[in-house]
């Protein structure tokens, strides 16, 4: 039994508009007669949108928890493990994955109630193993389907002439990044006048002299921020571009995984992943508690020549302030050079791992949605012996380009139980989130590859319970 609701204006009949017309005199009229014509379809759900997603969730919206009035749908169960993801205009989905069949998956629906029953796999440049699946970038942008792994950024034109599935080799856009191990994934955004922006992350966790050694200074200054800890900008519409060729953007940025294009005020946004192991590093300086809860996870409002400080600070959300990192003297209350350094605009519990960061710009979501941003939590591993956090997706309001409000949390429940100890305990992780045409957001899994499909119902009495 599904939860079936339509938020579309009823179509296809020469009457429909005097129907509306109508039903601002005689609601009770149109409505039988609206039914009686309609064959008794599921009930119309207001909406300011003009053509609203048909809702169809499932019981308990497919495990996770979400606000009055929003439901979830089950897009595919167990697509295998996936990160980021994208979404056609004709509501065909792609999903980065890891697969023998290929890396990306396309995923289409042929019957209106928007589960896939058509699974292709395509692209043999995301390497099949097991550990970490860092082949991360997925985006449809400027009629191009664009992917990237762990050393290059790469396109096709979208399918054509009904296929799922894009034809032939991809265009190298840009490659030539270093090798590294750690934080290896290409996150990418577009902005609006032609411009790729790619994520290098930094090959270790705090550029100290010995990695992950407990009392190892740190370099300075640090080599690493030569080539990698920062954003690089690429004209979207060149082909073969080497790194060193496009604009070192911003920098003092650890490691981002989720990133998107602010529209209304030209600027990029990122999330930084936090370091780890302050405790374990530097016992004398950090408790375990303090380990768990600092440094907070940065929402960054990057303009061109953006700096936020890595590895030399880091921002501690209990005295809300940038900080010595103790790697370069700090002591946990030291601010020193960090004050030259930029400041997040918002700030998460330690160690969430944010991987995917979203600005609703559709119109199918109550108007304080619009303009605001998601970001997906894919939960923690550094928080213990303390239970690991996160592992949920996050709702941030903006108004005039800069966050109206605390964050709040959208999306919950992906872990399974109240407290769990590891990431490989957790029943889901939140990974990607992609916009439908019709305002729909979509959140992938990186356990199973289990993908969301969540709209907007309406309050409760407004839902109907139907037999499918």
């Amino acid at each position: 039994m599904d939860i079936k609701n339509s938020s579309s204006p009823h179509t296809g009949n020469n009457f429909s508009r005097s129907f509306t017309r109508a039903s601002r005199l005689l609601p009770i009229l149109s409505v039988f007669v609206t039914l009686l014509i309609a064959g008794c379809s599921e009930p119309v759900v207001d909406s300011d949108s003009e053509e609203s997603p048909k809702i169809e969730c499932v019981p308990g919206n497919g495990g996770i928890t979400l606000p009055e009035g929003f439901c979830a749908s089950l897009v595919v169960d167990s697509l295998g493990p996936a990160r980021h993801i994208a979404v056609a205009s004709n509501g065909d989905l792609y999903v980065k994955t890891r697969s023998e069949e290929g890396g990306i998956a396309a995923l289409r629906d042929t019957t209106g109630d928007f589960r896939a029953d058509v699974i292709e796999r395509f692209s043999d440049r995301t390497p099949v193993g097991s550990g970490i699946l860092w082949e991360t970038g997925m985006a449809i942008h400027d009629g191009y389907l664009w992917a990237s792994n762990t050393g290059s950024v790469y396109r096709w034109p979208m399918p054509e002439d009904g296929r799922l599935v894009p034809v032939g080799d991809p265009e190298i856009v840009v490659t030539g990044f270093p090798e590294q191990r750690s934080h290896d994934s290409k996150s990418i955004a577009f902005d609006d006048s032609g411009y790729l922006y790619v994520n290098v992350g930094a090959p270790s966790n705090a550029c100290q002299e010995e990695p992950r050694t407990p009392g190892s200074p740190g370099q300075d200054p640090c080599p690493q921020l030569e080539r990698q800890a920062g954003i690089w900008r690429f004209p979207a519409d060149s082909l073969g571009q080497m790194q060193q060729e496009g604009t070192h953007y911003a920098t003092g940025i650890r490691n981002v995984v989720g990133l998107d294009w602010h529209t209304e005020t030209g600027v990029l946004y990122a999330m930084q992943h936090g370091r780890d192991q302050l405790n374990q590093l530097w016992p004398d300086l950090y408790t375990q508690e303090e380990n768990a809860e600092l440094p907070a996870e940065e929402l960054l409002r990057l303009p061109e020549g953006a700096n936020a400080g890595w590895p030399y600070c880091y921002y501690d959300g209990q005295q809300a302030k940038k900080v010595l990192s103790p790697e370069y003297g700090g002591d946990g209350q030291e601010v020193g050079r960090c004050a030259e350094y930029l400041d997040p605009v918002a700030a998460f519990p330690g160690h969430w791992a944010p991987n995917a960061l979203l600005f609703y710009t559709g119109d199918h979501f109550p108007e304080r949605y619009r303009g605001g941003v998601f970001i997906a939590f894919h939960g923690s591993w550094n928080r213990a012996p303390l239970p690991q956090q996160g592992y949920k997706v996050t709702f941030t309001p903006f108004e005039d380009g800069a966050p109206a409000g605390d964050y709040e949390t959208f999306a919950d429940g992906f872990a399974g139980a109240d407290s769990i100890s590891a990431p490989s305990e957790a029943a889901y992780r939140p990974m990607g989130l992609a916009l439908g045409p019709d305002g729909a957001l979509y959140i992938s899994d990186s356990q199973k590859g289990r993908i969301w499909r969540v709209v907007y119902t309406g309050k409760k009495d407004k839902q109907e319970t139907v037999e499918r």
